[in-house]
């Protein structure tokens, strides 16, 4: 009995060492219609306009393999997110079944832009435009490496 309790809690740590390693969310959420109901999707006003999203988003922090860091004309930063295996693979198939729908990223729980899927996308490339601060990025580059591209 107390081997399995102190086997939890070494697991419980464990858990919680792994995820302070993460400094950045990332959340890329998927239009959904309004007659899914309340366990699918939510309600919200994003951008001046109400929208409803799905509840679990499509691509995490966890699809992300490498960022790209732009200064944007306003002052702000902006990005490239370059997906892994899984988020490349999710962002295709995305493409192709919800065309000319939205898509809705949010970084840090932020709402940072909307993205209107008017082709396919199969490089698994993410691009935000504008609207990252100087934190966010800060946080952005502790989590997740310069992307090969960009590499020497």
């Amino acid at each position: 009995m107390r081997t399995a309790a102190i086997a939890a809690l070494t697991g419980l740590l464990a858990l919680s060492v792994c995820e302070a390693k993460q400094h950045s969310t990332f959340r890329v959420y998927t239009e959904a219609s309004a007659n899914n109901g309340p366990g699918f999707s939510t309600q919200i006003r994003l951008f001046g306009r109400p929208v409803t999203i799905e509840k679990v988003p499509t691509i995490s922090e966890r699809d992300v393999a490498g960022l790209q860091v732009y200064r944007a004309d306003d002052g702000t930063y902006g990005a490239l997110l370059e997906l892994n295996a899984h988020g490349r693979l999710a962002l295709d198939s995305l493409s192709i079944e919800r065309r000319g729908s939205f898509l809705f990223v949010f970084v840090n729980g932020r709402p940072i832009t909307e993205l209107q899927i008017d082709r396919r996308v199969s490089d698994g490339k993410i691009y935000i435009a504008s609207g990252l601060t100087t934190n966010e990025i800060e946080l952005m580059k502790k989590d997740w490496p310069p992307s090969a591209s960009r590499k020497k």
